[in-house]
């Protein structure tokens, strides 16, 4: 086993065992893993040099799939997961197929008024979405287990946890096939990969649906987690929340959106009980010592440990 998959699993370790001496932690690590499948959605889009400012149209879509379908269907909490992922997988094709013919700045604030028209919806049809105010979303069972609701926390964050490592072993590998090394080719060159013969959109097209995907189960773990969704999920604010974690765990590797996540949430939680009215100028600069010392975010102080040491022995 190499040394990176050596410290991935050091790290979820860690994650893992955390929880058991500090409870609380297990809702906060639930609702990091959550956000960061959706900031890994944007994370392989920024691979290929483009950016969404609208995922929060996923995540909400995604949570609201579980909120309403438990109304009526008492289903497991694995089948609530996979039907939220089916949610954002319909909606993202269905989105990615116009999408896909822009770029740059279009590309991006295209997703942001997709995402805004769907949170207009959901704030303004009251009798159907519960308006501002949301709507529950009753404890589901896990596994055929009925638990209560502390139980099911718990419970919850190591499958999300399982869910996480099974997805990122997952795209790891989707990123060293010709479909990954072609959307990293993406952002340097497109003109030369259609001489190449290698359908750009097509590419763009199957990661857009991939990250929508990704995205709604993220939107549906933390529907479940919460016991609560609300059209803010679908905000740009959230949509913003995304892109920052991506940006500050970094796009290098598929873990990195996930330290992002973590440390976005602990720093959050931090801040906002010691710092109450300050805590957003702490996570901006965090995000500033980010960008000054660590441009490629906080992936790159583990994948730059290991480069040295691949390097320090070499022949």
């Amino acid at each position: 086993m190499r040394q990176g998959s050596l410290l991935l699993l050091l790290i979820a370790t860690v994650l893992a065992l955390l929880p058991l001496f500090f409870p609380w932690l297990g809702f906060v690590f639930t609702l990091a893993l959550a956000k960061g499948l959706a900031a890994l959605g944007i994370a392989l889009l920024l691979r290929g040099g483009l950016v969404s400012f609208g995922h929060g149209l996923y995540f909400g879509a995604g949570a609201y799939a579980v909120a309403f379908t438990l109304r009526s269907v008492p289903l497991d909490t694995v089948w609530l997961l996979l039907l939220a992922v089916l949610t954002g997988l319909a909606l993202g094709l269905l989105a990615g197929l116009f999408l896909s013919r822009y770029r740059g700045i279009f590309f991006a604030m295209l997703n942001l008024a997709f995402s805004m028209v769907f949170y207009a919806l959901l704030a303004k049809f009251y009798h159907v979405t519960g308006g501002t105010d949301g709507i529950r979303v009753p404890t589901p069972t896990l596994l055929g287990l009925t638990l209560d609701r502390t139980l099911f926390g718990e419970a919850l964050f190591y499958l999300a946890l399982l869910l996480t490592l099974l997805l990122g072993w997952g795209l790891t590998r989707f990123l060293r096939t010709p479909v990954g090394e072609a959307l990293a080719a993406l952002r340097t060159n497109e003109v030369r990969l259609e001489y190449l013969g290698i359908p750009v959109r097509r590419v763009i097209l199957l990661v857009y649906v991939i990250s929508a995907g990704l995205a709604s189960l993220g939107g549906g773990l933390a529907g479940v987690a919460v016991g609560h969704v609300v059209p803010e999920l679908a905000f740009w604010v959230t949509s913003g929340e995304f892109v920052y974690i991506a940006i500050l765990g970094g796009i290098g590797g598929v873990p990195g959106p996930f330290l992002g996540a973590l440390a976005y949430e602990l720093i959050r939680t931090f801040a906002f009980k010691y710092l109450a009215f300050t805590w957003q100028l702490l996570l901006g600069a965090t995000m500033l010592l980010v960008i000054f010392f660590l441009p490629g975010g906080l992936w790159t102080l583990l994948g730059e440990r290991r480069l040295r040491g691949r390097r320090a022995t070499a022949p």
